[in-house]
């Protein structure tokens, strides 16, 4: 079985929180902690980023990613969705004689997922009858979810 290949989709546009996959926490941009996680845990045969915007490519290949190729730009605007994304991706990989059977998508978002994580995520694939995984935590209850205030009308 051949390794993995881990994709990172990394947006330029965003509206939100403009540049927000290259802003810097703690010193480094987003993007690079998601970079070093899967690059440190060493199951990947190649860590891509699909990008269209060239200082995000810079960046990401600083870091010791592999930007191939650049998205089109239709597949990044506000209404794109991850799917089409990753289908681009796996077939430019394909196209460049890149071949796996599992692909990891990582979210720049996430910086906090480690190698074990993934490990684990890829070991629970191998051992199930299944076609995909998806990672999640249990999400802390909030006292603002519960506020509100009152109408005076």
């Amino acid at each position: 079985m051949t390794k993995p290949v881990c994709i990172i989709p990394a947006r330029g546009g965003s509206k939100g929180v403009p540049k927000k996959n290259i802003r810097l926490i703690a010193g480094k941009p987003l993007i690079y902690y998601t970079i070093k996680s899967a690059l440190e845990s060493k199951i990947f045969s190649h860590v891509i980023v699909s990008t269209e915007d060239k200082k995000i490519a810079s960046i990401a290949k600083k870091y010791g990613a592999e930007v191939p190729f650049m998205r089109p730009k239709n597949l990044a605007t506000d209404k794109t969705a991850t799917a089409p994304v990753l289908l681009h991706a796996i077939k430019k990989l394909n196209s460049l004689g890149i071949y796996f059977e599992i692909f990891v998508y990582r979210d720049c978002t996430c910086p906090f997922i480690d190698g074990r994580d993934m490990r684990g995520t890829i070991e629970l694939l191998k051992k199930s009858d299944c076609y995909a995984t998806c990672g999640s935590v249990k999400a802390h209850p909030s006292p603002y979810f519960g506020m509100w205030e009152p109408n005076k009308d």
